[in-house]
């Protein structure tokens, strides 16, 4: 990446422009593993590492949470210009992926998701600063 590109990248717009990117992307991948979840829940378990899981009705749920977290993300960031939600949905899935990978034999997919989760929380987190804003964004600081 040449230097121009770099000082762009890191001017205020740039940044806005990173972080948006980065939230829409964030919440494309909650919408893609409530798709998997919800609509190829038999293969995406034994994917994962898991047997079949019976009832088919659990796993179905957590795909309508992919869902809706990942409407609130866009809703949070998109009108209230706030990422608290995200970071904070984020890191309580890594304490609870971690924990479950701690506390018993989980396949490789719970510890690679509550990593990919924290490095999501983090990227989040990093650029918020790097713009020095709130996690919340601009309009919790208005009182809106």
């Amino acid at each position: 990446m040449s230097r121009e590109n770099r000082s762009r990248l890191s001017a205020p717009e740039g940044l806005e422009k990173l972080e948006r990117a980065l939230v829409v992307l964030i919440a494309l991948h909650s919408l893609v593993v409530g798709l998997f979840l919800t609509f190829a829940t038999q293969w995406g378990a034994r994917f994962g590492g898991f047997p079949d899981p019976v009832p088919l009705f659990f796993p179905r749920q957590a795909g309508a949470f992919h869902f809706v977290v990942a409407a609130i993300y866009l809703v949070e960031y998109f009108r209230y210009r706030g990422v608290g939600l995200l970071v904070m949905t984020k890191s309580m899935a890594v304490v609870f992926l971690s924990l479950v990978a701690a506390l018993g034999a989980a396949p490789w997919v719970v510890p690679l998701s509550g990593v990919g989760d924290g490095v999501m929380a983090l990227a989040v987190v990093l650029l918020r600063r790097a713009r020095g804003l709130p996690l919340l964004g601009p309009a919790a600081e208005r009182g809106e």
